[in-house]
């Protein structure tokens, strides 16, 4: 593929991949190796946001029912309770730990509010290895106390001015009865009428959103959520929803494998969100923001630690901006419990980062995107393959990528031409070419963790040299040449390249001579 850029070209291309990431359940935020991974991430990459399930759960202890003189633990617990005389007190003490963490790593929460106390819930509906409840609340009225105390604690401690920025999105996958008991559609629409009323009761200028569905369902739930908003009155700032890319996985052992959807259709199933919102003419052109995509849906599928993972996704990134406000991966890191604990630091898990501090392929997806919006000026070209920018002093970068979903073996090869003038008059080959072409290459064969941890036998448990190694194995291969203004570059089955080119003439010291022995 031969592309000609100008640098007169002026393409739409919004980059928007870093305004959130996913996170496992909030009450991990409080381990030792979840602070790690994350603050690799945002040293490497840098989210503004974060969003995960699990604010209200109980291994957060915020919310708590008592009742004066009615004993809550013992084998005469509760005995007497009366349901009318129940008092409700709140402790922050976790959630100032998690946010006081999320604070120094200079990233603000997306808050999902959800799930339901269990002192609060109607029902016994749980999901997950750590039982994440998932029903109405019994008592509207103190679901809409429990959220505006919560917003106003933030305040309190925060500053009014920071945490009114922070959207707030209620609930999570209600299409889904795993999430939402019965995915009661009337119900869902009740509990967003009262939780966004009661977060614009605490300050007008929080956004807030829904539904949060995902497949399946997400056109009628869609069409419906904002057929019930504008007939209610409910607020509405933004709607959510998710996105994956595989079909139903095949299950072995403790692993699935889903079959990835052709990369031609890698967005299907978002074509229809933008136009149901726009035939609202109260919602027309309303923010859609994908709180959660990855290509799998289940935490336990390999593919999430393959170079075909980051291939597929640096797709995804080059066009996911056109119809959405943002897009966040799910997750950042690995430490994630919703099918119970893994058993080796890969198995699939959603994260960019695996346990031991491993950077996965895509990983480098994020960082190779966030180093396009360095001195960005405009976007020069895009394709199924590349993403190339103009820098504000003249420099050019791109991302390119080969996604080979069938592991054919297939390479890919791009010839690029800048308009890079070439006026040096040097003397030696490398002086007569006036810029430097710096590459970071993410393939199977240079940056590839998961095959090394292979070789290494699979061992469950690493042990520090083995990290160290594994750790090593999953850095980018850099390289250098002195370049004209034609760059081609070769690229092996679902690999990923970052390249810039800019100007860097050869001025040596006096009596130095590169290369030279005597």
């Amino acid at each position: 593929m031969n592309y000609k850029i100008t640098g007169d070209e002026n393409i739409t291309f919004n980059n928007n991949a870093f305004y959130c990431i996913g996170t496992g359940r909030m009450g991990l935020a409080l381990q030792k190796h979840y602070f790690e991974q994350l603050k690799l991430v945002q040293e490497k990459i840098g989210f503004e946001h974060i969003r995960g399930h699990g604010l209200f759960h109980d291994d957060m202890a915020i919310y708590h029912e008592f009742q004066e003189g009615v004993s809550q633990f013992g084998p005469h617990a509760y005995e007497g309770w009366d349901e009318k005389k129940v008092q409700v007190e709140y402790n922050w003490t976790y959630l100032d730990l998690v946010m006081d963490s999320y604070k120094e790593l200079h990233i603000k929460p997306f808050i999902e509010l959800g799930f339901m106390p269990k002192q609060l819930a109607s029902g016994d509906n749980t999901i997950f290895y750590w039982k994440g409840n998932t029903t109405p609340p019994k008592n509207y009225e103190r679901w809409a106390n429990l959220i505006k105390a919560t917003l106003q604690h933030l305040m309190d401690r925060y500053g009014t001015e920071e945490v009114v920025t922070w959207p707030v999105e209620v609930w999570n996958e209600p299409n889904l009865p795993g999430f939402w008991k019965d995915a009661n559609m009337e119900e869902y629409f009740k509990l967003y009428d009262v939780s966004s009323r009661a977060v614009k009761e605490v300050d007008k200028r929080f956004k807030v959103g829904g539904p949060a569905v995902c497949g399946g369902t997400d056109k009628e739930w869609i069409k419906a959520f904002l057929e019930f908003v504008r007939k209610n009155k409910c607020p509405l700032d933004f709607v959510s929803r998710h996105h994956y890319t595989t079909e139903f996985p095949n299950y072995d052992g403790h692993y699935g494998y889903p079959k990835l959807h052709p990369k031609t259709k890698c967005f299907e199933q978002l074509d229809s969100t933008r136009g149901i919102v726009d035939s609202f003419k109260e919602f027309k052109g309303m923010d859609i923001n994908v709180t959660e995509f990855n290509t799998s849906y289940i935490p336990n599928a390999p593919v999430h630690d393959m170079n075909l993972n980051a291939a597929y996704v640096a797709l995804m990134l080059s066009c996911f901006g056109d119809n959405h406000k943002s897009y966040s991966y799910w997750t950042f890191g690995d430490i994630f419990e919703e099918g119970g604990v893994p058993f080796t630091p890969f198995h699939g898990g959603f994260g960019l980062v695996a346990n031991g501090l491993i950077p996965k392929p895509t990983f480098w997806t994020f960082a190779f995107y966030k180093k396009l919006t360095k001195n960005y000026e405009k976007c020069v070209l895009k394709t199924p393959n590349c993403v190339v920018v103009k820098r504000t002093d003249g420099s050019f970068a791109g991302v390119t990528w080969n996604v080979d979903e069938e592991m054919s073996g297939k390479e890919l090869k791009l010839d690029l031409t800048f308009p890079l003038e070439n006026k040096a008059k040097g003397k030696t080959a490398d002086e007569k070419l006036p810029n430097v072409l710096v590459t970071e290459l993410v393939d199977e064969e240079v940056c590839n963790p998961l095959k090394v941890w292979h070789d290494m036998g699979e061992p469950a448990n690493p042990s520090q040299e083995q990290l160290e190694l594994l750790r090593a194995s999953a850095q980018p291969f850099v390289q250098t040449k002195r370049s004209g203004n034609k760059v081609s570059l070769v690229l092996k089955e679902n690999a990923v390249c970052y390249f810039e080119i800019k100007a860097a003439s050869i001025i040596s010291d006096r009596g130095y001579t590169y290369g030279r022995l005597y």
